[in-house]
């Protein structure tokens, strides 16, 4: 854990809807290798013990190359795999209660859309947000969009990292980044790429931090 190095800037969100019949630990080594930075594993359609086994696979995976996992939603599955990490949105578990089993080693991110969520989850304790969606996506359909300019305002009101989340490609991905936010969270414009690798490292030259 001590040895991660916690890096937002371009942080991937797994979703095998986008994969099809790839298999998931080679498409994330794959982003990996092109530059991805961090990896949250959010399979909404596994069984938990599918989602333990994706866990376990990809927890090895991404700490031997020192990548930080983060687990979204199953406090259950963070902790029986030692992820680095546990992401919740607004209507998870309260971070208090994920923040005892968890310890304060872990990394815990919050899912915000406005600014009083994103003060709020920083007064209770999150350590990044993800803030979105910023523009319509498919992973989420029921999202609120957040525009660019209360980004900024999410981003001036907090002190911790704040990540950009939901529908973010190649040819939006620099007016986000603009704003001087701490990185990009994707899912599709990384997973849904023939060439995986060379998609991460596309974005990953324009989100890295120097």
């Amino acid at each position: 854990m001590n040895n991660l190095l916690w890096d937002y800037s371009l942080y991937l969100v797994t979703d095998r809807s986008y994969i099809g019949q790839r298999k998931l630990a080679v498409c994330v080594q794959e982003a990996i290798k092109g530059g991805v930075s961090l990896v949250q594993i959010r399979e909404k359609t596994a069984s938990s013990r599918e989602f333990f086994e994706l866990s376990v696979e990809l927890k090895a995976l991404a700490s031997s190359y020192q990548v930080p996992l983060i687990i979204n939603d199953r406090l259950d599955i963070a902790l029986a795999v030692d992820a680095d990490g546990l992401h919740l949105g607004q209507d998870d578990l309260p971070i208090e209660i994920a923040r005892k089993y968890l310890g304060k080693e872990k990394k815990i991110g919050i899912s915000v859309s406005n600014v009083s969520e994103a003060i709020l989850a920083e007064k209770q304790g999150a350590d990044y947000l993800g803030a979105g969606a910023m523009f319509a996506t498919g992973t989420k359909t029921d999202a609120k969009l957040v525009t660019l300019e209360e980004l900024r305002r999410i981003k001036e009101a907090v002190s911790i990292p704040v990540v950009a989340i939901g529908g973010i490609k190649k040819n939006n991905i620099e007016s986000i980044m603009d704003i001087g936010i701490n990185g990009v969270a994707v899912v599709s414009a990384i997973l849904a790429e023939k060439d995986v690798e060379g998609a991460a490292k596309i974005l990953r030259n324009i989100t890295k931090m120097d």
